[in-house]
């Protein structure tokens, strides 16, 4: 089964082009929703295609307002304001991706993806 991804609209084209080419099926908000949409109608929206949201929004990384188990899956960015580690911020996501590609083992699990490792909350 192909990933599928819903990239929040802070998630960069060459983010989405990048992850598209590594062969996942990545959404991107603004072709289902408004942009301004409300942080719990982005994640609704995620649940509702069967997606695993991608984000740099980093409230999508608070476990009590977002808990994993509720979710398909919830995949952080950390850029923070350092656009030059986006590059290995996708790196490091494609890898992990390409290890686990079955949309299952996303279900329940925070992964805060940074340039040089992952954490993964669940």
């Amino acid at each position: 089964m192909t990933l599928r991804l819903l990239a929040d609209h802070c998630v960069s084209n060459h983010i989405v082009q990048s992850l598209r080419e590594a062969g996942c099926d990545v959404i991107r908000l603004r072709d289902v929703m408004p942009v301004d949409s409300p942080d719990q109608a982005v994640i609704a929206k995620a649940q509702e295609l069967g997606c695993i949201l991608l984000s740099l929004n980093s409230d999508f990384a608070d476990i009590v307002t977002y808990p994993p188990a509720d979710y398909q899956g919830i995949v952080g960015l950390q850029i923070k304001n350092h656009p030059e580690v986006e590059a290995q911020v996708a790196a490091m996501l494609k890898t992990y991706l390409a290890a686990h590609p079955a949309m299952g083992h996303y279900r329940g699990k925070l992964l805060l993806v940074q340039p040089h490792r992952i954490r993964i909350r669940e």
